[in-house]
């Protein structure tokens, strides 16, 4: 009887092998690629008085920001080389000038000791000013060096008070010289003031800024910011529209930075083999004042001027970008050497200038384009919205009906045997 049922088992063993083996096919590995500059991020803090009050989840500020990079430095990915600055954390005096000194690396920018970054964390006490310029200067000297990214990520909760050199002067300087270094910044509680000078920091290098008001939101965007630096970047490509599409410039895929004027177009070409797939995305952004109620339009059209498809988005002022994309799939040819189609791309938008506003240069515009291999046939991926899942779904119908069989034939075999006895 054990015999028997050791026999079954293995039986059963083998099958859900064999589904196994169906079902995750071997081979399905991630492809290897070529190893890259390490990224580097740089937190640089806000250790000022200021930090003291207790208004975030009713705790303080600075209560607040450990339990983030704690929380952070945990989820930090091994290929980051991360550090730790902090500015008017060390004197305790009132005089002007020796505060607006007060910045100093707490953590190397190297490979992550989590213990030992942790540990320097838990010194940190409110202490002086808030040199938040100084600080950005030398956090920029603090990642020097390398092919990588590197974003320094500011978190504060005042206003600079070591002026005159202005933070946003800083961050301006540091974008001139041509570093692709990234700053983002994160206020805490922020007011009016604080909020804007945070922005103006963040937007003159390409970076984010984040209003935060509770201890998960502190967490969970520091996290993301760091996370974002192990991502590829992607450098934008200039470009130079065409009011006519005959003239266009020809792109491949990738991403593309261009200028438009006021409620005018530009065209770009671009060519598509059949069996591809056109992807393509714009943003506009409005970098000075602009009247409400403003749009962007992407259109695909032929080079005779015959649209193709279209995709449209509008505003009413409360966002500086808006975004519009579009897919255009080319039907297969059954001629092998058909040609490609020259598809037209054209962006238009809507906006108009605030009174008193300069109209030139025009507004930056991205451009994303990407051709790719296009879907399947339909009778191969869209069959009853299950696609490929039907071959999993016939296996384990055929598993299951061979097991069912070969369990009836056991069953069979056992009540002959127990009869006989």
């Amino acid at each position: 009887m054990i015999t028997r049922q050791r026999l079954a088992a293995g039986i059963c063993a083998l099958l859900a092998t064999l589904t196994a083996g169906v079902a995750f096919p071997a081979g399905a590995v991630a492809d290897e690629t070529d190893s890259t500059a390490s990224p580097k991020v740089e937190l640089v803090l806000d250790v000022s008085g200021s930090m003291s009050a207790k208004d975030i989840d009713g705790g303080s500020r600075m209560a607040a920001a450990k339990q983030a990079f704690n929380e952070v430095l945990d989820a930090t990915p091994e290929e980051v080389q991360l550090g730790i600055r902090t500015l008017g954390a060390n004197y305790h005096g009132n005089d002007r000038k020796t505060g607006c000194k007060d910045t100093a690396q707490l953590y190397p920018v190297g490979t992550l000791n989590r213990t030992e970054a942790k540990t320097a964390v838990a010194t940190l006490q409110p202490t002086g000013w808030t040199p938040i310029g100084p600080a950005l200067l030398k956090a920029a000297d603090d990642l020097n060096g390398g092919d990588g990214t590197r974003r320094i990520v500011l978190i504060s909760d005042g206003e600079d008070t070591c002026q005159p050199l202005d933070p946003c002067e800083v961050a301006r300087e540091i974008a001139a010289k041509g570093i692709g270094l990234t700053i983002d910044t994160l206020g805490l509680v922020p007011d009016a003031k604080t909020r804007d000078q945070l922005s103006c920091i963040a937007d003159a290098t390409g970076g984010t800024y984040t209003s935060v008001q509770h201890k998960e939101e502190l967490s969970d965007r520091v996290g993301q910011l760091v996370d974002r630096a192990a991502d590829p970047v992607v450098t934008p490509v200039a470009t130079e529209g065409t009011a006519q599409c005959t003239s266009a410039p020809t792109l491949k895929s990738g991403l593309y930075t261009d200028r438009e004027e006021f409620g005018k177009q530009r065209f770009y070409r671009v060519d598509v083999n059949p069996g591809q797939e056109l992807r393509a995305s714009v943003s506009v952004g409005a970098d000075r004042e602009v009247n409400p109620d403003y749009g962007v339009l992407l259109r695909a059209v032929t080079v005779h001027g015959r649209e193709i498809v279209r995709g449209e988005g509008t505003g009413n002022g409360r966002t500086d970008v808006i975004s519009t994309g579009l897919r255009y799939p080319k039907a297969e040819s059954d001629d092998d050497n058909a040609p490609a189609e020259t598809v037209c791309l054209q962006v238009t938008n809507s906006f108009s200038a605030a009174s008193g506003v300069k109209t030139t240069p025009g507004l930056p515009l991205e451009l994303t384009v990407d051709v790719v291999d296009g879907p399947s046939k339909a009778s191969d991926v869209a069959s009853f919205g299950l696609g490929r899942g039907w071959w999993l779904l016939g296996a384990l119908v055929l598993t299951g009906f061979v097991a069912g069989l070969l369990w009836g034939w056991l069953s069979r075999w056992r009540l002959a045997v127990w009869r006989t006895n």
